[in-house]
């Protein structure tokens, strides 16, 4: 109809005209104009530079990285960064998709909502030994039942100074792991040798009994109980047992308390020199200590 001319005007009658007089909006008309169908939906193209390295080739790396890594459910900035490391740059917004996508980010569960928070501050410290964590967790082993192991953890570079099983778990098996992080950080031990230290426990009968606390006392080691019902203010020593449970505890099989001891000894050596710290810029444990410790050597 718009193409028709008119008589009178001689002219043709157009859109406009003809949509102003049926009462009919152009942008209707010319959306009904196009064919329909999926091959005339363009594919939008992506803004900004084009990326060096497909979906499909960076996913393979991706899983090559959780492949090869010594560790398990490390989450999607872990993998990014280790993806730096191999000379991959990318953002990490696109490794969580793609691993969001492909099922390959670490499980984790959503906590409860408990009211307010008796802790709101901070745990972690400026430099290595200023604040130590300890805490137990148990296993089962095939001919030994159940064991309990310790824990000690430095609050600043997240390293384990100290890590122990034992068949008892008692006040006395609680001190070992502290006992262990005192000699490899403090070179000996001896009264006050840690004086400065503070220790940061829960209120567990182990770490509550005299024969803890004096001894801790005797090294000079300052004890420092988290809240009441406030599991977060040992937050250190709990995140590493986590870490401990899904890369050891829960998928191996162990058949004596000597069994994972030495197994234990192991894992101590590979977390402080291959577990990542985001909070430190992706460093390992280790090379936090040495980066605080070279100073002072060089000084000295």
């Amino acid at each position: 109809m718009s193409t028709s001319v008119s008589p009178s005007a001689n002219k043709a009658y157009g859109v406009a005209t003809v949509c102003r007089v049926w009462k009919l909006s152009r942008a209707t008309l010319y959306r009904h104009r196009q064919p329909v169908g999926p091959a005339t939906v363009a594919e939008p193209a992506k803004r900004g530079p084009q990326r060096g390295l497909s979906d499909t080739d960076l996913l393979a790396a991706i899983q090559k990285i959780i492949r090869e890594s010594s560790f398990h459910a490390e989450g999607y900035r872990k993998v990014w960064a280790r993806l730096r490391f191999a000379g991959l740059r990318t953002s990490k917004r696109r490794v969580l998709r793609l691993m969001r996508e492909n099922d390959l980010l670490a499980p984790h569960r959503k906590g409860t909502d408990r009211g307010p928070r008796t802790h709101d501050g901070t745990i972690t410290t400026q430099k290595v030994d200023e604040m130590w964590g300890t805490d137990l967790t148990g296993t089962a082993t095939v001919r030994d039942g159940q064991v309990a192991v310790f824990v000690a953890v430095d609050h600043c570079s997240a390293e384990c100074i100290g890590l122990h099983a034992a068949k008892r778990a008692d006040r006395f098996e609680a001190l070992e792991p502290v006992r262990q992080g005192v000699r490899e950080c403090f070179g000996t031990f001896a009264g006050d040798i840690a004086k400065g230290l503070e220790l940061r426990h829960d209120h567990g009968s182990q770490y509550m009994a005299d024969d803890f606390q004096n001894e801790i006392k005797w090294l000079g080691i300052e004890s420092s109980p988290s809240f009441v019902r406030a599991p977060e203010g040992n937050g250190c020593a709990e995140r590493f047992i986590r870490t401990l449970k899904e890369n050891l505890l829960w998928v191996q099989t162990f058949d004596t308390v000597e069994d994972l001891r030495r197994a234990l000894v192991d894992f101590k050596r590979r977390y402080n020199s291959e577990w990542l710290i985001e909070r430190h810029g992706f460093k390992p444990p280790a090379a936090v200590r040495a980066e605080q410790l070279t100073p002072m050597a060089l000084a000295a």
